[in-house]
């Protein structure tokens, strides 16, 4: 299990000429020295093109459903958006290879939805039962594709999941065979709006300070879609989708010695969104005329704020919106 454990970040940040946000702290961006990425010999998702899933759990608002697809359509599309984009930042996970030299898959599809709005399994999740919950979308209407298929449960804000705001925001695993009928990968993220929006959807929510902390509230970021709980989810999904995508089976790229509990390409850049960040810092980000702030744009005009992975090349964490 891959959990997305979400700090809360202080910001220092400063207007530049060209309309970026500069975090003026010392220009972290990860650090090779502390970090032992390796191979492990397992399979990435490698298919030329990846079948996605989604299983919406609970009941959705169309707008919101729309917002997070155009992110995913974004992935892939045949016509980029404008520079930099959800697709450039996507190329950063793709240099990532198994042992016969394949690259992550460039193309993701979005193939078939089920829409679960009867809570089949309850509005108490636990991460074993979300494979049930990819069970009775099968029987019910989706494919069980072994060959490239990755299925996307997202849960709405009513939903409660084991350890969600404690110790997760995400995570993503495989599926039994004895459950499900064959070994898949699978994401689940959630809904945090109602729950813990100042933890899963940070920075477009803060927490309330605790009398004597020390620690003062700073300006809350607008969601690049005007919405707190979709915004954060989108992050999440980028996240996990990173993850699962090169250590599908938790034996792909991660560091640790833990198989079970690794430190994966997106854990490496936790909280970081542009150049400058790291240590508790973001680092440098768009911000529009409507002021809300973004790092990359997706299609149809969208724009995301998404954490950025660890480039292998470059030994660093980085993204499409770097200044250097």
């Amino acid at each position: 299990m891959i959990p997305l454990i979400i700090f809360f970040f202080s910001l220092s940040l400063s207007l530049t000429s060209n309309g970026q946000f500069f975090d003026e702290s010392k220009n972290y961006e990860g650090s090779s020295d502390l970090v032992d990425l390796q191979y492990h010999m397992g399979p990435v998702i490698s298919s030329p093109v990846t079948s996605l899933y989604i299983i919406w759990y609970g009941r959705w608002n169309p707008t919101h459903q729309s917002i997070i697809r155009d992110f995913l359509y974004s992935i892939s599309s045949p016509t980029p958006a404008q520079y930099p984009s959800v697709s450039n930042w996507w190329k950063t996970v793709r240099l990532y290879r198994d042992q016969t030299g394949s690259n992550i898959t460039d193309t993701l599809v979005l193939s078939e939805e089920f829409h679960d709005s009867t809570y089949s399994h309850g509005s108490h999740l636990t991460r074993f039962s979300v494979q049930s919950v990819i069970r009775t979308a099968l029987t019910s209407k989706l494919p069980l594709n072994a060959v490239n298929g990755l299925y996307l449960v997202l849960t709405s804000d009513d939903v409660e999941m084991q350890e969600f705001c404690r110790a997760i925001c995400g995570f993503h695993y495989f599926t039994f065979p004895s459950v499900v009928g064959a070994t898949v990968p699978y994401v689940w993220v959630g809904n945090s709006r109602k729950q813990c929006p100042e933890i899963c959807a940070y920075p477009f929510a803060q927490p309330k300070p605790f009398p004597g902390s020390g620690f003062v509230a700073r300006e809350k970021m607008k969601p690049p879609n005007g919405e707190v709980g979709i915004d954060g989810m989108i992050s999440v999904i980028a996240h996990e989708l990173a993850e699962v995508s090169s250590n599908p089976m938790l034996n792909g790229w991660y560091g640790g010695e833990d198989a079970t509990a690794p430190t994966e390409i997106a854990d490496l850049c936790l909280g970081v969104y542009g150049s400058g960040g790291g240590g508790g810092y973001m680092g440098s980000v768009f911000k529009d005329r409507w002021r809300t702030v973004y790092n990359v744009k997706g299609v149809k005009g969208r724009k995301y704020l998404i954490q950025w992975v660890w480039d292998l090349n470059r030994n660093r964490c980085f993204g499409p919106n770097a200044m250097n």
